[in-house]
């Protein structure tokens, strides 16, 4: 049996490892995900274990993103791989602990963790709800006391060896994936997989607009992030229009529009859009605005307003067509039904005069 000792520089903390782990001390650089199973008792009853959670994978942390409970991650970061160890936290470092118990039974039940929480801090969410569903949590909250935590550290892993989700990206990774995704959805487009492409676009945009919600609106930063997003917006909506959604277009081109109104190329493409849906007046609006906007553009414009008169002309007589396919098609009805109503009193009339019964 190891002596139980204090961690190096951690007060309130007490350490005795139960099982050997092997080969040398990991590094965790700021984003290293960390895998592990966790036991949490308070040396009398078994409050949670992460091992019977419905899903049947182990919990992960990822180091300096701020995990609820901060010791956590101090706590495994001291850990060899297969390590199994038992450690002692005073009050001070458990106060959060039934946010996270929570997260791990609804986890348990198969359903999500997040389930009820706002987009606020643990402390936040603490002081919003009045209970967590578990009375034995409920009395943690009030009371906050010691517990003792048992860890299995089975797994880490370098923050750049996996697909790293965008909340777990600082800035500057966020500004160097967005060319990556953008070539990659160029190369989808030449190969023809609008669908995939797009998805590549999408995720940029939701990579700048992450970054442009943490500057200052009308900083030089703020414009420049703000700049790129047009173009993938732009590539995104050609994906869409390739795909027949043209309601989507309509919504994103007009959302740049109303931000830059002098940007053409969205004007040429919620025409399109206008036009497949047969919106003659908008599409004629936005093409007349696209040559507005650049003279150059005239010959493509007037090219595109002879397709849509052409188009509507084809619907007109499609439509009347079937119009009058319809009405022939009653009348020819009616005519056979007055038949019918004929013949049946002209071989009433016929009986009535022959004095003849039907039997």
């Amino acid at each position: 049996k190891m002596e139980e000792t204090y961690l190096l520089n951690y007060p309130g903390v007490k350490k005795k490892i139960l099982a050997g782990g092997k080969g040398p001390m990991p590094h965790f650089p700021p984003g290293t995900k960390v895998r592990h199973n966790t036991l949490g008792h308070d040396r009398r009853t078994v409050i949670d274990d992460s091992r019977k959670a419905k899903a049947k994978v182990p919990m992960e942390i990822f180091v300096g993103k701020m995990f609820k409970m901060e010791v956590w991650e101090t706590l495994l970061t001291s850990m060899r791989i297969g390590e199994v160890s038992e450690f002692w936290c005073d009050a001070v470092h458990t106060g959060l602990y039934p946010i996270v118990s929570k997260g791990m039974r609804l986890i348990a039940q198969g359903k999500d963790p997040l389930e009820g929480q706002r987009h606020t801090c643990g402390m936040g969410n603490m002081f919003h709800y009045n209970t967590t569903g578990w009375p034995e949590l409920d009395e943690l909250m009030r009371t906050p006391q010691a517990l003792i935590f048992i860890m299995e550290l089975i797994q880490v892993t370098n923050p750049f060896s996996y697909k790293r989700e965008s909340w777990i990206m600082d800035k500057d990774e966020k500004m160097k994936e967005v060319p990556s995704l953008h070539l990659q959805g160029n190369a989808l487009v030449r190969q023809g997989h609008f669908r995939e492409a797009a998805k590549k676009y999408q995720e940029a945009v939701v990579l700048l607009r992450i970054v442009l919600s943490k500057e200052m609106p009308g900083d030089e930063d703020y414009i420049a992030v703000d700049r790129l997003i047009t173009p993938l917006v732009l590539n995104y909506c050609q994906c869409m229009l390739e795909l027949e959604e043209y309601y989507e277009v309509l919504e994103h081109t007009s959302d740049l529009i109303h931000k830059h109104k002098d940007c053409v190329k969205a004007y040429y493409k919620r025409a399109k859009a206008h036009a497949a849906v047969w919106n003659e007046k908008e599409a004629k609006r936005d093409f007349n605005m696209v040559a507005h906007l650049d003279i150059t553009l005239a010959p493509l414009v007037h090219k595109e307003l002879r397709f849509l008169a052409d188009r509507l002309k084809e619907k007109y007589w499609e439509e009347k067509e079937k119009y009058w396919n319809f009405h022939s098609m009653v009348f020819s009805f009616n005519s056979v039904f007055i038949s019918i109503v004929e013949c049946s009193f002209i071989h009433g009339c016929v009986h009535s005069v022959l004095g003849l019964h039907s039997v």
